[in-house]
């Protein structure tokens, strides 16, 4: 059956909710043991999401706390430089902007992070009564948040409290589950309860096969996260299956050169969530997902450059069997 015309969100702004941080990387080849500088940028998921929703046209705010520091100031004016609404995001000037530092090497790119006791850790449930989230379509919002502190936890447990009936926005939930983050064997049944009760919920095969059971392919997923109407799988670099009521669809991830993996994620979850206003249906979401990841990729930090819309717009009209044949550019 298919799924091309599976439930979506009616159009409206985006909210992101989550923490940012600067972030400290040597420029490859280097590795941070001989590194003799390093490349200051911002990282978050859920800003990167908002920058890249910003990219490709939907308006769309980031709320979150930084610190009254150099580094929370570098946060916000990125964030905001890449057309994302940062009026609301607030200036703790007790606490400090978090911090993290990237170390490539053969193996991937380790992260270190410096974020306990920061601004955006104690972010609690009452931002969520901000005047843009009462505008708002869709509200979105990652795994990382509620390992950050037990207001943060509270934050996300409100988001998701209300039955899907009865939200006045739809929610969208990256697990994105950072294990560092977590004391040990308490992220999986918090992330999964968490992510069955979103209205679009994200999830790489590999986190959930390392959260809930090795083994693990996409229809068991599914099984596992029946609650959300759309649930996306992200199988790494070969595909992304989308499972609504209506069906199931599959899009194979096309050969891109990969600089870095981080951000990715994020960068997939923007370009599916902009192309399911977008249409055409699912292929289309996913194919967008696909794009976006692939900018994401191809640079050291978490955001890169889109294909200008001429060549998106031709990305999205290939054939299936053209889509994977040459890489993308």
């Amino acid at each position: 059956m298919s799924a091309e015309r599976g439930w979506r969100p009616p159009p409206g702004p985006v909210v992101c909710v989550g923490e940012t941080m600067a972030a400290m990387a040597p420029a490859p080849p280097d590795v941070l043991d001989d590194a003799e500088s390093l490349r200051l940028s911002v990282a978050g998921a859920e800003s990167n999401v908002a920058m890249y929703l910003a990219d490709l046209g939907l308006p769309v705010s980031w709320l979150s706390a930084v610190g009254d520091d150099a580094l929370g100031r570098r946060v916000r004016a990125a964030v905001g430089r890449a057309g994302v609404d940062v009026s609301g995001v607030r200036t703790d000037p007790q606490r400090p902007t978090g911090l993290l530092l990237k170390d490539p090497g053969p193996d991937g790119t380790r992260v270190q992070y410096y974020r306990k006791g920061s601004a955006a850790a104690a972010l609690g449930p009452g931002v969520l009564d901000d005047e843009r989230l009462g505008a708002a379509a869709l509200l979105h919002l990652t795994g990382v948040t509620p390992a950050l502190s037990p207001s943060c936890a509270a934050l996300v447990e409100r988001a998701l409290h209300t039955p899907p009936h009865e939200r006045t926005h739809a929610v969208s939930f990256d697990v994105n589950h950072r294990p560092a983050l977590w004391p040990p064997d308490t992220a999986p049944p918090v992330l999964r309860d968490l992510a069955d009760r979103a209205d679009i919920t994200f999830v790489g095969l590999d986190e959930a096969q390392d959260l809930w059971g090795a083994g693990l392919a996409p229809t068991d997923v599914r099984r596992l996260l029946s609650g959300p109407r759309v649930l996306v799988v992200k199988d790494g670099g070969r595909s992304a299956t989308a499972f609504t009521d209506e069906g199931v669809c599959t899009v194979p991830a096309p050969a891109v050169d990969v600089v870095e993996p981080v951000g990715a994620g994020d960068a997939f979850a923007a370009g599916f969530l902009a192309g399911l206003w977008r249409g055409p249906g699912l292929t289309g979401a996913l194919r967008l997902g696909h794009i976006t990841a692939a900018s994401a990729l191809g640079v050291v930090g978490d955001h890169g450059p889109l294909p200008d819309e001429h060549t998106i717009t031709a990305l999205l009209a290939r054939t299936d069997d053209d889509w994977n044949a040459p890489a993308l550019p």
